[in-house]
């Protein structure tokens, strides 16, 4: 989907009122956070290698198709970016997206099943222990994503909460968007999406260095236990 449509005069306008509010968040913290991105990440990108080379194998080797998942997400500011993540799904994902939403009578932003007939075997593997999401950490080595943030919306999701909930949440958009926060912790399948959009909103408004830390340990821990994902 095109993201160049989130771009209208309004989202500009927000988009200034939104860089205004991150502003307020002290140099320090800023300044501490973005270092810590790129150190950390390299260092991810080392030490992960291994991981990347086998389920880049793993994935080739069940269908032969693209090793990489990228979609247009709404990141800081409410620019358009191109995330990156390891495909876990069956090459025409998109194709049945809708057909699913419909069969399941889906009425929420976010559409999200715990036993998608989409995901792979490979797919299955990597989403429990969040490793489909590691090519993100170019993501945050190139500065469009943080290693905490809200989740970044796809362009689609982001259209539908600006229809549904107008302004409410956009607090969430003045921070960088980021590979994990509250919502990555949780049980997701029992979380509806204004209750994410809240999360991110209290992050939005309470972020600083403990609280970031905090986040990180938690994310290992609950990543090495196998709940990350579905």
């Amino acid at each position: 989907m095109d993201g160049v449509r989130i771009l209208t005069k309004d989202a500009v306008t927000d988009g200034n009122r939104i860089r205004e509010m991150h502003q307020r968040k002290g140099l320090l913290y800023r300044s501490w956070k973005r270092t810590f991105d790129i150190c950390l990440s390299c260092i991810a990108l080392i030490c992960l290698s291994p991981i990347f080379l086998i389920t880049i194998i793993a994935i080739r080797a069940e269908d032969g198709g693209p090793v990489f998942f990228t979609q247009i997400r709404t990141g800081k500011d409410m620019k358009p970016f191109k995330i990156y993540k390891f495909r876990s799904m069956c090459k025409d994902a998109d194709k049945v997206h809708e057909e699913l939403r419909k069969e399941h009578g889906n009425t929420e932003v976010s559409f999200k099943l715990q036993d998608d007939p989409r995901v792979t075997k490979t797919g299955r593997i990597i989403r429990k222990f969040n490793i489909d999401e590691l090519p993100q950490l170019f993501n945050i080595l190139a500065g469009s994503m943080s290693f905490v943030g809200p989740r970044p919306l796809p362009v689609y999701e982001y259209e539908e909460e600006q229809k549904r909930y107008g302004e409410r949440y956009i607090r969430r958009y003045s921070v960088p968007q980021g590979l994990t926060c509250y919502w990555q912790i949780s049980d997701r399948g029992e979380q509806s999406f204004e209750t994410r959009m809240q999360q991110d909103v209290y992050y939005a408004d309470h972020c600083c260095i403990k609280e970031d830390l905090k986040l990180i340990v938690k994310t290992f821990l609950y990543t090495i236990c196998g709940k990350a994902g579905y």
